[in-house]
């Protein structure tokens, strides 16, 4: 009788798990910024860890949803936010100039990254030594610059994100993922080329995957499908990258 006890605490424990996502407030200097963590409480104890980047617009539902489909996997995610609390450029003119403040300002977009992975190690579910960082378009760029700023962390995975320019200064320690769309017309071959001589160049661990008939942005759902507007959506490159991410994971945490 006592074992039937057992398994009806250990079912209702089941049933009550949940992926728990909530708002945090963090800084970096004198700047408040407002992450969005999501984890799986019914996984006790430390936890493989990932931040996530968000594309030019910020913070947004697509940043939190795939930090949702991370947590799924069992991981325990910190989704970043690197312009501020509240800001969320809704408009393309307005994102690009915002996401150009950062771009021409690296320092200041590897400290804003590397406030956010000092709050996921804050947490307690974080195993300091199992953290990976992904990010899209944008995101993809400051994940790689995280690398850059020679943060000791275990992966790095880009989506599509700009790969240059090469400005790395210190040791690349974590392994590096990068996800392209092979005819990116942002991200030119030339670009990719100093990426490449750039990796070679600091002895790193790093892959690069080109997917073919894939533009910028072919993760992003809600980008269409016109290859000819240079940025689209592409259900196979969306797939197959996110099985290369799973596998690199499985590699960088075993």
């Amino acid at each position: 009788m006592r074992w039937f006890i057992f398994l009806l605490l250990a079912l209702g424990a089941t049933v009550r798990a949940e992926i728990v996502s909530k708002a945090v407030e963090y800084k970096e200097g004198s700047t408040t910024l407002e992450g969005w963590w999501v984890h799986d409480d019914s996984i006790h104890g430390k936890q493989p860890s990932v931040l996530v980047v968000h594309q030019w617009k910020g913070l947004t539902d697509y940043e939190k949803k795939r930090a949702e489909m991370l947590a799924k996997l069992g991981y325990n995610v910190f989704a970043v936010d690197i312009y501020g609390k509240g800001i969320r450029p809704g408009d393309p003119k307005a994102a690009a100039a915002e996401a150009g403040k950062y771009k021409s300002d690296r320092p200041l977009l590897r400290a804003r990254v590397n406030a956010g992975l000092d709050q996921l190690k804050k947490f307690s579910q974080t195993d300091p030594k199992k953290i990976a960082a992904i990010g899209y378009c944008f995101g993809g760029t400051t994940a790689l610059e995280l690398a850059r700023s020679g943060a000791d962390i275990a992966g790095i995975v880009s989506f599509h994100g700009a790969v240059g320019p090469a400005a790395s200064g210190k040791p690349i320690k974590a392994k590096i993922l990068a996800l392209h769309g092979a005819d990116d017309p942002f991200v030119p071959p030339d670009e990719v080329k100093a990426f490449e001589d750039e990796m070679r160049k600091a002895n790193a661990d790093w892959q690069l995957v080109a997917y073919g008939n894939s533009v910028h942005s072919f993760t992003d759902w809600n980008a269409g499908n016109d290859n000819s507007k240079g940025a689209a959506y592409n259900e196979k490159a969306d797939k197959r990258s996110w099985e290369a991410m799973k596998d690199f994971f499985a590699e960088i945490f075993h």
